[in-house]
C-alpha cells in the first residue's frame, strides 16, 4: 500500500475549519449587534441617497471580513425588490499596496483581460480619471467599494481622500459612491489626515475581541460539519475556546487550534480528538503567530531582535541600553543598514516591550547610582532566529 490513502475516521470535511470557509447566515453567531450597525449603515443606500462611508475595524480573527461578505451578500440579492436602485460591490484587499498601485487594481475591476492597464507608469491623476470614467459608465445607480486591510495603503491617503469625495467633487456624477474600509489596525484612522477621517469614517463598527463562551458557539457549528460523529471528547471545544480567548480573542486561533488539533488526532491514529491534542495544538500554533508577528514587523525592529538573541547566547541579558547599542552599531555596519541615532533605537526598544518581544527592567542604584533599564529577549530565541532568516537583509547576519 502506498504512503498515501483517503480516511475518515477523524475529518468528514476539515475545509469548513479553514479561513477561507464562509458559514451560512444562521452560523454567523455573536455578531449580531455589529450586523445591525451594518444594516443601519447601509440603509441610506437601500433608499437610493447617498452612501454612508464605513470605517470597520478590530483585531484579525473576529469576524470583520466575514461579516461584511454576508451582508453585502444579503444586500445584492434584496436588491432585486427594491424600486430605482441597483447596487454593485466591488472588493480589493489592500495588502501590499500603495494608494497609487490601488488606484490602478480598482480601474482593472472595470476592464476585460487583455485591457488592463499596468499599475505602474502612469501619472496618479491619470489614473484617478480612468476611474472616474469607468464609474460614469456605470449602469447601476450605487457603487460600494469594499477596501479590506486598508491600513496597509499608509500615510499616502490620496485615494482615500479622492474616493468619498468622487460625487461632491463632480468627478463621478452617474453612480453614487461609497467607502467601506476594513482594518486591523485600530490606531489607523487617528493616522489619516483630517481630510480623511470626516469622510471615511462617517460610521464606524468597532468588531471587539470574542470571549471563550462566545468562541466556544463559534466552534460548535463548525466543528459539527467538520469532525466524524464522537470523534471530539466533551472538553475539547471549551478548551480550544479558552485557549484562544484567553490568548487573542480570535476566532480564527480557535479554528487553527481545533483544526491542529485533529490533524494531531489523526497522525497519531487516535480515535478520539482529546485535550492532550489541544495543548499540543495550541503550542504550536501559538508558535506560528508568534512567527507571523515578527516576521511583520520592520527591518530596524528585526535587527534589535537580532542583537538581543546575540547577547543573551553570550549570557549577556539583561542589557543596558547602551550594551546593546554597541553591538546593534556593529550588526547595522555589517548587513548595510542605516544606523539610527541613539533616541530612536530605544525608542523601538520600547515599542518592542509594549508588543511583548522584550521584558524591561527598571534598575535603581540609589542616589549615586541613578536608574536604569535593561532589556532581555521575552519570546524563545529559536523563534526569533527563525522568522529573522526570511528577512534578506539581515542575510549577512542570520
Amino acid at each position: 500500500m502506498g504512503r498515501f490513502a483517503q480516511r475518515s475516521d477523524i475529518f468528514i470535511d476539515e475545509d469548513t475549519l479553514r479561513d477561507e470557509y464562509t458559514p451560512e447566515p444562521d452560523e454567523l453567531v455573536e455578531r449580531e449587534e455589529e450586523m445591525d450597525e451594518y444594516e443601519e449603515a447601509l440603509q441610506p443606500t437601500v433608499n437610493g441617497s447617498q452612501p454612508r462611508h464605513i470605517f470597520v475595524y478590530g483585531e484579525t480573527g473576529v469576524g470583520k471580513t466575514v461579516a461584511t461578505r454576508m451582508i453585502l451578500s444579503e444586500l445584492e440579492e434584496d436588491q432585486q425588490h427594491f424600486s430605482g436602485v441597483s447596487i454593485r460591490v466591488v472588493w480589493l484587499n489592500c495588502k501590499d499596496l500603495t494608494s497609487y498601485l490601488a488606484a490602478g487594481h480598482l480601474v482593472n475591476k472595470f476592464r476585460e483581460d487583455g485591457q488592463y492597464i499596468s499599475t505602474t507608469g502612469y501619472p496618479r491623476g491619470t489614473v484617478h480619471q480612468m476611474l472616474w470614467e469607468h464609474l460614469n459608465e456605470l449602469p447601476e445607480s450605487h457603487i460600494l467599494f469594499v477596501l479590506d486591510e486598508v491600513d496597509s495603503l499608509g500615510t499616502d491617503d490620496e485615494l482615500l481622500y479622492q474616493l468619498p469625495r468622487a460625487n461632491s467633487n463632480g468627478k463621478v456624477t452617474e453612480t453614487k459612491v461609497g467607502i467601506i474600509g476594513i482594518s486591523n489596525d485600530f490606531t489607523y484612522r487617528e493616522n489619516l489626515s483630517p481630510r480623511v477621517q470626516s469622510s471615511l469614517c462617517e460610521h464606524e463598527i468597532h468588531f471587539a475581541p470574542y470571549d471563550a463562551p462566545q468562541l466556544q458557539a463559534i466552534l460548535e457549528p463548525r466543528a459539527s460539519k467538520a469532525f466524524a460523529n464522537d470523534v471530539l471528547e466533551n472538553d475539547v471545544l471549551p478548551l480550544a475556546a479558552a485557549f484562544a480567548g484567553q490568548d487573542t480573542g480570535s476566532a480564527r486561533h480557535a479554528l487553527n487550534i481545533l483544526y491542529k488539533a485533529g490533524s494531531i488526532a489523526r497522525r497519531t491514529d487516535a480515535s478520539q480528538v482529546t485535550e492532550d491534542h489541544v495543548r499540543k495544538a495550541a503550542d504550536l500554533v501559538e508558535r506560528g503567530i508568534i512567527e507571523d508577528e515578527l516576521r511583520a514587523l520592520p527591518a530596524q525592529s528585526h535587527l534589535l531582535l537580532y542583537v538581543l538573541t546575540v547577547l543573551a547566547s553570550n549570557d549577556e541579558t539583561p542589557a543596558r541600553r547602551t550594551r546593546i547599542y554597541e553591538v546593534y552599531e556593529t550588526a547595522a555596519n555589517r548587513c548595510g543598514t542605516t544606523v539610527k541615532a541613539p533616541r530612536t533605537v530605544h525608542n523601538r526598544l520600547s515599542q518592542l516591550s509594549l508588543k511583548g518581544f522584550l521584558k524591561v527592567n527598571e534598575v535603581n542604584e540609589g542616589i549615586n547610582g541613578g536608574k536604569h533599564y535593561d532589556y532581555g529577549l521575552d519570546v524563545d530565541p529559536d523563534i526569533v532566529m527563525d522568522a529573522l532568516e526570511t528577512d534578506n537583509r539581515l542575510s549577512d547576519l542570520v
